[in-house]
């Protein structure tokens, strides 16, 4: 299978835009942003910039406690808790990850995310989105869809610059 071109900053304008146009939609205007630990903190806060909103408080979850595999895989020696500067009940949430492929991360972040509260809504933002769904989620805007062997991985790097590369292992 060819690798795709990802450039994580076209990925980011065009997602950008997306964002724009779905918020717009939903008349949306004041939203809270949050971002997965690690490359969905990344993400959200080129977003932000983006969007002209660098200095609104960004929340970021580490949703090592709520994943559904924690028995198999033990927990990540660095583990940062939660930062969620804002109240999330009755707020409209725009989440941010780098890839989604399983949903498994995506339903882990909104149990912590309902933790904190029940939001008004949630908006999913993912930069890229890749096949292998394991469970009924999907993104509402995407900067990028493709096709990956079952082998290969996407691995984002970064902050600065962000990097995005395809391995196989």
């Amino acid at each position: 299978m060819a690798t795709p071109d990802l450039d994580p900053q076209q990925l980011l304008d065009t997602l950008t835009e997306r964002l724009r146009a779905e918020l717009a939609a939903r008349g949306i205007d004041q939203f809270q942003m949050i971002g997965i630990h690690r490359g969905g903190v990344w993400v959200a806060r080129a977003l932000a910039e983006r969007l002209g909103r660098a200095d609104a408080p960004m929340g970021s979850l580490n949703i090592s406690f709520y994943r559904d595999d924690f028995s198999r895989i033990g927990m990540h020696p660095e583990v940062n808790p939660s930062d969620l500067p804002f109240e999330v009940e009755d707020q409209h949430i725009v989440l941010v990850d780098d890839v989604l492929q399983s949903g498994r991360t995506i339903r882990a972040a909104l149990n912590e995310i309902f933790d904190f509260g029940r939001p008004a809504s949630v908006l999913l933002a993912i930069l890229v989105e890749r096949g292998g769904r394991e469970l009924p989620i999907h993104a509402d805007v995407v900067g990028a869809h493709v096709e990956l062997a079952a082998n290969e991985q996407i691995k984002l790097s970064g902050p600065d610059p962000l990097k995005l590369t395809v391995i196989a292992p």
